[in-house]
């Protein structure tokens, strides 16, 4: 019996993604090609490996055993470009990275520059998805790097298949509208104020709930946003308060927003996720090596900009 490896392998992306559509589009084939392909290695096999009697393909037993080989044959090929890039240090190839609007403004941007003097055949191709849609894509294979966000106030997220490093801790803040004379001195006198709030699946909503939930209260919630952007904007027009995270201030002009003294907001934290699996040493390839330590780098450089900036609001409101 003699299996071509490049059928082998469209029969693991078949069994990995869940059908023929999302194996095809994984692997820039027609669905038509995919098909085609699995008829000709069950000719190889002299076996049925795929289960047509239903409308959703499945595999059969047969299917499913050679699938398990197959993935272990990709296990121990990503392990073998992994060692051979230690011997060739060059570095090369796409690297698909999915993040939010303000990681991408304050982290990416920079990583990627950096990135571009260092390795500059890394191709790294940006995507703005978060929250369940961007981990579904990173568990099918259509995103390498994750920078995901969660309220602190929450369990750190935890999956077998994922590896997660913390980023970053993002302090909120509460905004104002900057023609307030008498601002809220208190988290009750912040819930009777009309708030530009965030979407519940995002962090910052996450934390006004949660704020709101500690002192008993029910916040006036005027507006619904998803980015911070949206946020300040509307803040800065008068339309109510909202919360925001540290990161997001900093291009923000003096005086724009008011930035309440109110402190007891908490924090979202902001991970790097990738898949485990691909290699026997479950690390990340070395291309999606470099790349993280470029993101993790432009944060401990943002985090200094922050502690300078926070630093001088202290000595300004101080005594």
């Amino acid at each position: 019996m003699e299996i071509d490896p490049r059928r082998l392998r469209i029969l693991y992306e078949v069994a990995r993604r869940g059908g023929v559509m999302r194996a095809a589009q994984a692997l820039h084939l027609t669905s038509s090609a995919v098909s085609q392909q699995l008829a000709q290695l069950e000719r190889e096999v002299g076996l049925p490996l795929i289960d047509r009697s239903q409308r959703s393909v499945s595999l059969t037993p047969a299917g499913r055993v050679l699938a398990g080989y197959a993935e272990r044959v990709e296990e121990e090929l990503s392990e073998a470009r992994r060692e051979l890039t230690r011997f060739t240090e060059r570095l090369a190839g796409p690297v698909r990275i999915a993040a939010f609007a303000t990681v991408i403004k304050h982290i990416l941007v920079p990583a990627l520059r950096e990135l571009a003097v260092r390795h500059p055949r890394i191709t790294p191709i940006v995507h703005e998805i978060y929250g369940q849609p961007a981990l579904q894509e990173l568990r099918l294979g259509s995103v390498d790097v994750l920078i995901t966000e969660q309220d602190m106030g929450l369990p750190a997220l935890s999956q077998p298949s994922l590896s997660t490093r913390l980023l970053f801790v993002d302090e909120y803040r509460i905004v104002l509208p900057p023609g307030w004379a008498e601002p809220p001195a208190t988290v009750d006198d912040l819930m009777r104020c009309p708030w530009v709030a965030s979407v519940s699946s995002h962090a910052a909503g996450q934390a006004l709930d949660r704020l709101a939930g500690l002192h008993g209260a029910e916040p006036r919630k005027v507006h619904f946003v998803t980015e911070f952007d949206s946020a300040l904007a509307l803040v800065a027009d008068g339309h109510g308060v909202a919360i925001v995270s540290t990161m997001a201030l900093l291009n923000v002009p003096e005086g724009e927003v008011q930035v309440s003294d109110i402190r007891e907001v908490g924090a979202r934290r902001v991970d790097v996720v990738t898949r485990v699996g691909g290699t026997r040493s479950g690390e990340p390839d070395p291309v999606q090596a470099v790349v993280i330590e470029a993101i993790e780098e432009a944060t401990a450089a943002l985090e200094a900009s922050l502690r300078g900036r926070l630093g001088e609001e202290e000595r300004v409101s101080g005594p």
